[in-house]
Formats: C-alpha cells, structure tokens, sequence
C-alpha cells in the first residue's frame, strides 16, 4: 500500500523515537503515526511528551511514551523492554536524542564539563541506544536504523560550538561503521544531518531579522522545518530506500555539499 505521497505505508511497523517529545524528534514520530505505525515517545519532560502523545491519539494514531536517561545503559535496556512489552520489537530505530550544551566559543575557553555534556549527550546517547536495539535487529535480520547528526559535524566553522560538532561527526561515523556490520543481517543503517532547523526553540531564541540573513546562506532561500527532516528520515527508513545504507542525508537546503 503507499499513501498520497508515494510512500510505503508503515502499518504495522513498531517505531521509536528518542528524543521525541518536541522539534524535530516529535515531528518524526507523528509523522511515522500518521503513516501508519506504531509509535514509542521518547523524552525526560513528561508534560512536553503527553503533548506529542496527545496530538497523535487525536489524529487516530496508535502512541505509547517512554522515559529514560538514554546516558544509562540500564535505563536504556528497561526503555526496550517497556517498548516490546507494550508495542513488540522495534522495526525502525530513529535515535534523535540531542543537543548542544556549550555556546561557540574558542577552544581554549570551552569548559570541561560543557565538552563531556555535549560528547555524551550526543554520542554516548546514541551508542547506547544503538547498542540496546541492534542485537535484537541482528537476530531477526531486518530492521531500520536512522541516526540524527547536524551540519555542525559535515563542515567546520569558526562560529560553531565545537563539541557539538566533534560529537556529531563522530556521530556519523559511528553510523557508518555500524552500517558496515549491520548490513550483512539484513539491517540498513543511515543519517540525516540537519542544517538550522525552526524548531520551537530556534523560533524563540533566533530574532526574525538574524532568520532571514540566515535563510539567504542556503541555495533555497528559507530555514528547514522539522517536517523536512521527518519527511527525509521516513524515506529512509521506508522500502523505497531499501537498498540504501551508511549515507549521511544533509537536509541543508543546500548549505552543505559533500
């Protein structure tokens, strides 16, 4: 079956999202939802979940939420069984758990702490989550994995918080090994990296005039939504991308090319 957009339905496919609860992560599981699957939340903020949760229930889609610390392994592994306890094993795996806890700065003036918050908050997070998830997909041989990196670890810049971007091409890289040992047990293993995305907190902290100086650095003229990144992560985990595996997808607006 596909949809209006040419897209393989998901029905009946498990889908979780870690990080899931506002931006970028909510928009890909309602859009898995609205496709046809069966989604897992994922977040810390239980009230900024419920609302994920409720917009989806209300459009008539099947939603179950999860909390978790995703830098404890064991909290991870309660997360999986919790899933497959209420939904089954998880087909498609998009680990957008995230974030950037230092503002750009130079090397030199970059607090410890604000490096070790930002290496795991991006890839410990998801080293762990993928460690929890792929075993199962390896057994049963099937299974979709999309991992969320950032244009801050395609091209280097000297406005860039560097943590987060050293934390997100290893990121990438982490992404593409994984997909060389995956892809034998039949599992596809991808990234999008997003430029700037208008999320709730981008709108907010970004004034409207820095956003359109901003949009004219990219070949289409305008910032991403976070429906550009949901709608590049589901073609990817989708049956039209099924011989696509290990590539970093920049949804840039052409701000990056590699």
């Amino acid at each position: 079956m596909e949809n209006s957009k040419g897209l393989t339905s998901f029905q009946g496919k498990i889908v979780l999202v870690t990080g899931s609860s506002r931006g970028i992560g909510a928009a890909i599981a309602i859009e898995f939802a609205r496709l046809g699957a069966k989604v897992a939340l994922h977040g810390r903020d239980q009230a900024a979940i419920k609302a994920v949760q409720d917009i989806i229930s209300a459009a008539g889609g099947h939603v179950v939420s999860v909390m978790a610390d995703l830098n404890k392994f064991d909290e991870v592994e309660a997360m999986r069984g919790q899933v497959e306890q209420e939904l089954g094993m998880v087909d498609i795996l998009v680990a957008n758990a995230g974030g950037s806890f230092t503002l750009p700065a130079p090397l030199e003036d970059i607090p410890e702490a604000g490096w070790r918050a930002s290496v795991d908050g991006n890839l410990t997070v998801t080293f762990l989550t993928l460690k929890s998830f792929l075993p199962g997909m390896k057994e049963r041989r099937s299974g979709q994995i999309i991992t969320i990196a950032s244009s801050a670890g395609r091209i280097p810049s000297a406005m860039a918080p560097i943590p987060y971007g050293a934390a997100k091409a290893a990121v990438i890289m982490l992404t593409q090994d994984v997909a060389a040992q995956a892809g034998p047990f039949g599992v596809r293993v991808n990234c999008v990296a997003p430029e700037t995305i208008l999320t709730e907190r981008n709108i907010s902290r970004i004034p409207v005039p820095q956003q359109k100086s901003m949009a004219e650095a990219h070949l289409i003229k305008r910032l991403g939504t976070p429906d550009d990144v949901a709608h590049a992560v589901v073609f990817l985990a989708s049956e039209n991308a099924s011989w696509i595996t290990g590539i970093v997808m920049d949804v840039a607006g052409g701000a990056v090319m590699v």
